[in-house]
């Protein structure tokens, strides 16, 4: 499989001349969706869902089929009849030749004082790959490739790293990155790195990598 990293927390994933994206959001590139034969969307907030960038892949390839949570299949549904599938935790499908398992609820907390909307990660595959969107899901299947969300408002690094330690991949990928600086990148990939106890990796926007 191939991992190809996009701005911020939407990924690529490439096999068998088929192409899954997940999170083309609206902080990424315009065409983050453009050529994917299948798109995956954890929950509504806008640096994972962007209608725009939704439309754009979905107009580009007719074939094209659109996963996820109730929220954002409401808002796109209408556009794309038959094309847009509503999925929860527990359900399994299969995606552009892709075996998809979806883990997870609810968003983490932001604050006790902001109502938590829904978030669903998707497991790839068997556990070759897991993007737990906006959230510190723990599927209850080992993962090879986890991509991790290092800095949000919602997380602390101590947090980051237990999750690693707890879901135990052979590889972490930064994801969820778009608000950290250069500055304090190095200081996430040491502390990261040297207690999380997987191999933590980075790849700038456009970098791929064989998972």
């Amino acid at each position: 499989m191939k991992l190809t990293k996009k701005f911020h927390s939407c990924v690529r994933l490439e096999k068998d001349g088929q192409a899954l994206v997940i999170d083309p959001g609206g902080f990424g590139e315009e065409d983050a969706a453009v050529g994917a034969d299948a798109i995956l969307v954890t929950h509504e907030h806008p640096d994972h869902f962007d209608e725009a960038r939704l439309r754009a892949g979905m107009e580009a390839n007719p074939g094209a089929h659109i996963w996820t949570l109730n929220a954002v299949a409401e808002q796109i549904a209408a556009a794309f009849p038959g094309r847009v599938h509503t999925v929860g935790h527990g359900d399994t499908f299969t995606a552009a030749g892709f075996d998809v398992q979806v883990h997870g609820e609810l968003h983490a907390v932001i604050h006790p004082d902001i109502p938590r909307i829904t978030n669903v990660g998707y497991l790839v595959d068997a556990g070759t790959l897991f993007h737990p969107g906006d959230a510190l899901t723990v599927p209850d299947h080992p993962v090879e490739t986890l991509m991790l969300p290092v800095m949000a408002p919602w997380s602390k690094i101590s947090e980051v790293i237990d999750y690693v330690r707890e879901v135990k991949p052979r590889r972490a990928y930064d994801i969820h990155d778009a608000l950290l600086t250069d500055l304090a990148r190095p200081i996430y990939d040491r502390q990261i790195g040297e207690l999380g106890g997987a191999e933590h990796l980075r790849l700038t926007p456009g970098a791929s990598a064989q998972v």
